[in-house]
């Protein structure tokens, strides 16, 4: 009888002691781990997270995945700032920075990344860095406004034609991602997102088979993708990447970008081609290359290279084949127009 007591009174207090868990947690989290970047006022009470690193110019800009973060550009931005300005971010609605009041498509987040740019100091002209959905976000930009950019590297890039409203064989994956984001924004709020995520960053075979007995095979496949992501990523990020899946605000952010995925797919598929401008394309190797067509309509000059070494994820896969290509393009953009340079090299 004391123990059902003890229960009834217990049990109704567990949802607030793990609120009280996640803030405290959260707060813990920004004290030690926001460290290398800076917030920056973007307006609307808003502030979004950049790091800049190196000195001269172009400066280049990497893109993350539709969930990603700056984090996953850590090791080649450290490479890439030994001879040039780079800045890493994250969008409205992921990472450190604050929530999205626009619609997760390319034009609305080309426009925050410009006021981003704008209010941090960071002068063109770019260098564009753009990773899976990220890839759509540095066409937008430079197609819309080349003066700005001076080239553009598209590592593996999103293809709208893979996904509804023009191919509706994606429409399922994108379904499923947006009930487990649903679910996860009140297991987040009390806590249990941030005991999720540090298990599974230490591989935890337990809280895997937690998460798919919970949501099915879809489950199990998301975990063995974050898995498969992580297992490529340096140790020294995993734990601001577990800060950031522990926060109710990733998974609405993460929400976002999924119920936008159709509108971005329309807004590309109008999109203007890139021209006058480099543009490297990188395809992994278990991946059909585009066609010469499907080239022709991101930009009249743009190269594919096949990443024979790579996965989806070309920059964690084979960072030297990234770095390289960066290295190459930027100093063929120096010998090209030095003079236009000189005003960034500090």
């Amino acid at each position: 009888m004391h123990r059902l007591l003890w229960l009834v009174l217990i049990i109704p207090l567990l949802p607030a002691a793990g609120m009280l868990y996640q803030w405290a947690g959260a707060r813990r989290d920004k004290r030690r781990l926001l460290l290398h970047g800076t917030m920056v006022d973007v307006g609307d009470g808003r502030r979004m997270y950049l790091s800049q690193k190196g000195i001269g110019g172009p400066t280049v800009i990497f893109e993350s995945g539709i969930a990603a973060t700056s984090q996953n550009w850590m090791l080649l931005q450290e490479s890439v700032s030994a001879f040039t300005r780079t800045v890493t971010y994250d969008r409205a609605g992921l990472g450190w920075s604050g929530p999205s009041l626009s619609h997760r498509t390319p034009s609305n987040i080309v426009r925050e990344l410009r006021t981003l740019l704008q209010q941090a100091g960071v002068p063109p002209p770019y260098l564009l860095v753009g990773h899976s959905f990220g890839g759509l976000v540095v066409r937008h930009f430079a197609a819309e406004h080349p003066t700005e950019v001076v080239g553009v590297i598209l590592v593996d890039p999103m293809r709208p034609e893979d996904w509804p409203p023009i191919n509706e064989a994606g429409r399922a994956t994108i379904e499923r991602g947006k009930r487990l984001t649903t679910i996860a924004v009140p297991i987040a709020s009390v806590g249990m997102a941030r005991l999720a995520a540090t298990s599974i960053l230490r591989r935890s075979g337990t809280t895997s088979r937690i998460i798919t007995r919970v949501a099915g095979a879809g489950g199990q496949q998301i975990v063995d993708r974050v898995a498969c992501e992580l297992a490529k990523m340096p140790q020294s990020v995993l734990p601001i990447i577990a800060a950031h899946w522990s926060t109710p605000q990733f998974y609405r952010g993460m929400a976002a970008h999924l119920h936008a995925v159709p509108a971005t797919v329309h807004e590309m598929h109008e999109a203007k081609p890139i021209e006058h401008l480099q543009v490297l394309l990188l395809t992994p190797r278990d991946t059909k290359p585009l066609s010469s067509e499907a080239l022709r309509r991101i930009g009249p000059s743009t190269q594919q290279v096949i990443a024979e070494k790579s996965g989806h994820w070309i920059h964690l896969d084979e960072p030297e084949l990234v770095l390289g290509a960066i290295r190459t393009m930027i100093n063929q953009i120096r010998s090209a127009a030095p003079e236009n340079l000189q005003s960034i090299q500090h």
